[in-house]
């Protein structure tokens, strides 16, 4: 069973699930082997085979809280969340040594659910969670609540991958409203965006020397919403836009993919090894949607820019690639590319944060069990207003998705017309009558 566990954590799933099989196949009552097969089986995405394995090791020992933990994971995986916090509600009464982990994922259930108020106080445990992708820091300093600071600075830390930097931004104009001088750590790709659109923070790059920075309380930067976020009202008071990018750039990338046509910018895949899978959609798929010839569709998804040239004549789709422009080494050019288009098309991204934190209108695209930011039922988002939201109906079903965005641009392109036409007509009315 531990050669199948190595296997397991090396991503070498069919090894895996071979060396399961066997202990299993020696010693049937092997609780263990039962559930670690099940979560190899997760993490292939045979939800069905890993319900029966996590099943099957719940019967050998219904109180074993690892299981417990399995399961809610797998129900919270399929969208079946009462299930999920039923699972995570045993852990607790088990009196298990892994607390964290079950209360960050009955935060991620409580905020997908749109219950704020909850969700925020279990995200706090998300440091006990051995999955959490940035570790915590402990600072001499005292963790900021929200108080006025009597003379010294706040240091705002960034944390998790580029879009949820983007994303915990937005609540920086809260945070200077409490009248605090701030000092804000990010990517060093995010630096000279941040700094042009938060002109009296102090951005500094995550490789800067942080014992060199002199400051009185610090906070995370998803901790943030637990002051600022917790209610639907705070959400809704949440500025159109908030990131502000380079307009010479904008305005020279405009001019260079204008001809006419609407700009339609497209990113269609992950390669997150998580979600990847369950989230990108195959180029071709779009080409019914975005052949019209009154769009110009511009790429903005990264990658080699021959190996995206040969993906898109593949599909039969014209695209537009930038070649000057990199967004995985220069996110403020990207920023500048983005805020160029009429219309952004993605999937779940630090494209759709982009877009949506520069008020760009921007459609977004998410599996049926989407990440717990965008919630449930919804076709808008707390997070962006200029957000649209396409939904999966069942597991892997894109099409549907795709005839609605087809429909959708329809109607966006039929409106953006009928804006320039009146736009034209006013200019004209100016110039004929003064």
């Amino acid at each position: 069973m531990n050669l199948g566990n190595a296997f397991k954590d090396g991503q070498q799933f069919n090894d895996a699930l071979a060396c399961y099989h066997q202990a299993i196949a020696l010693k049937p009552g092997l609780t263990g082997a039962h559930e670690n097969l099940g979560s190899a089986l997760r993490k292939m995405c045979r939800f069905d085979d890993a319900l029966i394995s996590y099943q099957k090791a719940l019967d050998l020992d219904p109180d074993r809280p690892s299981t417990h933990y399995n399961l809610a994971s797998l129900m919270s995986d399929l969208g079946n969340f009462d299930e999920a916090l039923a699972h995570c509600n045993r852990c607790l009464e088990l009196q298990i040594d892994f607390p964290d982990r079950v209360l960050f994922l009955q935060g991620l259930i409580e905020l997908v659910r749109g219950d704020f108020a909850a969700g925020w106080n279990h995200y706090e445990r998300r440091w006990g969670n051995p999955d959490h992708d940035t570790p915590n820091r402990n600072y001499t300093q005292t963790l900021w609540t929200g108080e006025k600071l009597s003379q010294r600075v706040l240091f705002i830390w960034g944390e998790q991958g580029i879009g949820d930097e983007i994303m915990f931004a937005g609540l920086l104009p809260d945070v200077l409203r409490t009248g605090n001088r701030c000092i804000l750590e990010c990517d060093s790709r995010l630096q000279p965006l941040f700094a042009r659109s938060f002109p009296t923070i102090t951005v500094v790059s995550r490789a800067a020397d942080e014992q060199t920075l002199d400051f009185g309380a610090h906070i995370p930067s998803g901790s943030l919403p637990r002051l600022f976020r917790s209610t639907h009202a705070a959400f809704r008071a949440t500025p159109s836009s908030y990131l502000v990018p380079d307009p010479a750039q904008r305005h020279f990338l405009r001019t260079e993919y204008y001809d006419g046509r609407l700009l339609i910018g497209l990113a269609w895949k992950t390669k997150s090894k998580k979600s990847g899978h369950l989230r990108s959609i195959d180029l071709a798929a779009f080409a019914p949607q975005l052949s019209d010839g009154d769009l110009q569709v511009v790429n903005l998804q990264y990658g080699d820019a021959d190996e995206l040239a040969a993906e898109a004549q593949a599909a039969g789709l014209s695209l537009l690639i930038d070649r000057n422009v990199d967004q995985l080494s220069d996110m403020d050019i990207f920023a500048a590319q983005i805020a160029a288009m009429d219309l952004v098309i993605t999937i779940d991204n630090s494209t759709a944060h982009l877009a949506g934190a520069l008020g760009i209108p921007v459609w977004l695209l998410l599996p049926f069990v989407p990440d717990w930011r965008w919630q449930l039922n919804r076709e808008d988002s707390p997070w962006y207003p200029t957000m649209r939201i396409f939904r999966q109906q069942g597991v892997s079903e894109w099409k549907p998705v795709l005839d609605r965005v087809h429909n959708a641009l329809q109607q966006f392109r039929t409106r953006r017309l009928m804006d320039l036409d009146d736009i034209h007509s006013r200019s004209y009315s100016k110039i004929a009558f003064g």
